[in-house]
Formats: C-alpha cells, sequence, structure tokens
C-alpha cells in the first residue's frame, strides 16, 4: 500500500495520503441548512483522510434538493461550517468544500414552494424525500441567458463564504444530475444559444463558474467533480466519452488543483471507459471515484493512472478508513437504512479498529 499512503500535492494543498474521502450528502445540518456540532464530530473522526471532499453544499438560497443538507449562503452556515474546518485541522486533516446547485432536484415542497430551474424544461422521472414525504420531482424553469450570472455570482460569494469557514479550497460540483451537471449533457439541455447545442456551448457554465471561482481561491485550490456516465437523477448523454475528452482537454487551461472524475453509472444503465481518455487528455491531478477496493486503488496509483483516489460509502462506516486499508483489516458494513437519517445513529457511532478491539476484549 506504499503507493496510496505517499503524501502528494494537489496544487497548493499537501496531503498526507491519497485516501480521499468522496463528498456524501447526509443530511445531517438543522432545519436552517446549518452544519451542526454533529457534522463537525463526524468530519474530524475521518481527518485522517488525505482530503475530505465535504457533502455537496447549497451555494445559493434556495436551491434545496434534500431535506436539511447544509448551504453556505448565510453567517450562520459560515459559523457551523467553522466549527467543522477547525475540528478538522485540529486534528491534521484537510477539507474542501464541495459547492453546489441542485437545478432541476430541488423541489418546491424544500424551497418555500418555488420553481426549480434547469437548463431545460425536464423533470427528474422519480421521486425526492421532502418533510411531508416522498413526491415526484416538479417540470422546472427553463433558465433564461440573462439570469446565469446571478447564479454565477452565488457561487462565488460560496467560494468567499467557504474561505471565511476555514476550507482549504473548494470542489465545485459538476456531476450527478444538478444544475452544472445538466448543462454538460445533452440529454438535459435541449436549449439554444450560448449555453446550449455543441459542447464548448453547454460546458460554458462550468467553464465560467470554475473561472470566478478561480479568482477568489487561486485556481489551485479549486477542483471540479465530472461524471459523464452517471444515470442518476435521469441524466444521459448521447457521447459521454466524448464529453468526457473535450472536458479533460479543455480543462487544461485552468491549472485546477485536480479533477474528481466518476468513473461509471449508479445503475449500470450507460457504459464505457471514460478513465482512459481523461488520463490521456487531463494533465493535471486526477482522482478517481466509485467502487475502489484498496488493492485496485493502490495499483492505479502505482500505474499513474491517477494521483488519489476517492472513497465513499467505505468512509461512512469506517471512520479510519486509510489506517483499515493500510493494514487491511476488515472494514465495517454501512446501514443504507441511516444515510439520510437525523442524529447520530450510523453516522457518529462507527467504531474505528482499535474500539472494535476494546469491545471485543470487554
Amino acid at each position: 500500500m506504499s503507493n496510496l499512503f505517499s503524501p502528494l500535492h494537489l496544487g497548493a494543498i499537501e496531503l498526507s495520503n491519497r485516501v480521499l474521502m468522496a463528498p456524501l450528502t447526509r443530511c445531517r445540518a438543522d432545519e436552517n441548512h446549518v452544519p451542526t456540532d454533529l457534522m463537525a464530530e463526524h468530519y474530524a473522526q475521518r481527518a485522517s483522510s488525505g482530503l475530505i471532499i465535504a457533502e455537496a453544499t447549497m451555494a445559493i438560497e434556495g436551491a434545496s434538493a434534500f431535506w436539511r443538507e447544509p448551504g453556505i449562503y448565510s453567517e450562520a452556515q459560515i459559523e457551523g461550517w467553522k466549527k467543522v474546518t477547525d475540528a478538522v485541522h485540529a486534528k491534521g486533516g484537510r477539507i474542501v468544500l464541495q459547492i453546489w446547485h441542485g437545478g432541476r432536484a430541488c423541489h418546491p415542497a424544500l424551497n418555500d414552494g418555488d420553481v426549480p430551474v434547469a437548463p431545460s424544461a425536464l423533470a427528474i422521472d422519480d421521486e425526492v424525500h421532502t418533510p411531508e414525504g416522498k413526491q415526484p420531482y416538479t417540470i422546472p424553469r427553463e433558465l433564461s441567458d440573462d439570469e446565469i450570472p446571478g447564479i454565477i455570482k452565488g457561487f462565488v460569494q460560496a467560494a468567499i463564504n467557504a474561505k471565511r469557514a476555514g476550507f482549504d479550497g473548494v470542489e465545485v460540483h459538476g456531476a450527478n444530475g444538478y444544475l452544472l451537471d445538466e448543462f454538460l449533457r445533452d440529454g438535459s439541455n435541449l436549449r439554444s444559444g450560448p449555453y446550449g447545442g455543441a459542447i464548448e456551448n453547454r460546458a460554458r457554465l462550468l467553464l465560467e463558474v470554475i473561472e470566478a471561482v478561480s479568482e477568489v481561491w487561486g485556481s489551485d485550490r479549486v477542483g471540479v467533480r465530472i461524471s459523464p456516465l452517471n444515470s442518476f437523477n435521469s441524466m444521459k448523454d448521447s457521447n459521454p466519452v466524448e464529453l468526457a475528452t473535450w472536458l479533460a482537454k479543455k480543462l487544461n487551461d485552468y491549472n485546477l488543483a485536480y479533477l474528481h472524475l466518476m468513473r461509471s453509472d449508479f445503475f449500470g444503465i450507460q457504459s464505457g471507459d471514460v478513465v482512459s481518455p481523461v488520463r490521456e487528455h487531463y494533465q493535471g491531478n486526477l482522482i478517481l471515484n466509485m467502487g475502489y477496493s484498496g488493492e485496485e486503488a493502490n495499483q492505479v496509483i502505482e500505474s499513474g493512472q491517477a494521483e488519489a483516489i476517492a472513497f465513499g460509502s467505505s468512509f461512512i462506516a469506517n471512520p479510519d478508513l486509510p489506517e483499515r486499508l493500510r493494514l487491511k483489516a476488515p472494514l465495517n458494513e454501512a446501514d443504507p437504512s441511516t444515510f439520510y437519517s437525523q442524529g447520530a445513529q450510523g453516522y457518529t457511532d462507527y467504531p474505528t479498529l482499535s474500539e472494535a478491539d476494546s469491545l471485543a476484549e470487554a
């Protein structure tokens, strides 16, 4: 496991190892989307990760796609996140914030009745959890071109607020069927004009957000996440490999801290190799994600296919995941029934190896 546990610089961010914690929405903020003390405990438990990429966080008020996900647009939210970053830094960890707009995955029941916005008026074919129970997704309102500068301004303010909250950088969320990804893929973006049609137009909003956020942080503290194959949130693209390849080439212009690539589809509907063309054409730090074991991750880094691997569900149940991977120790099993519940169960109560040993000896 020596490759997985070698140090790494992601732009200006210095990492002690290459076992990264992927962003994981857990819905433990309060009803005003303010990060809680429980969240600070959760992230601090996982500070041995080379880098924590904190969960999808609302850049703009009124863009909620989950119940009780955090935001970064209010003073109370900034203060709540400050407790998280302080707790992680006190344990020697590094943490960046994933800034995000839910787009058509938002719902009126979560946003005081406001209709969600998207590149095109196409609804997600599924249901969303709300305080009133599951409800079908609604048809979004198509954003006008003159509204888009306001979206970019919201991401800029989120980046400013993330810096005030003590993060080490930000990750722009361009994946998983949320607003920026909705613009990227031709299955959800049917518009014409400067933000529709050809790939360079569909990617325009993502690139404009990256440029604007980099003005706040410096591009060497900005990452971006993409998921060209993932069909989550009714997403598809007619040529995901071409899209991934185009992005890999274009993102070289920005000197980013990293590109975070999800390699496959949650549901196995869309398939293809997006890793090889992205590795071939992207010259910066590449983080891969989705379904890696410790052994495969180590091999990937040794081969030069990626600089680091982000682990998702295994970090939910294993706060000491780097140590477990290093020792090739058994992993705790995650309980999906608590992924989006409130409270400590399934969030801060998974034992570390040393705690499990103590319980076994008791």
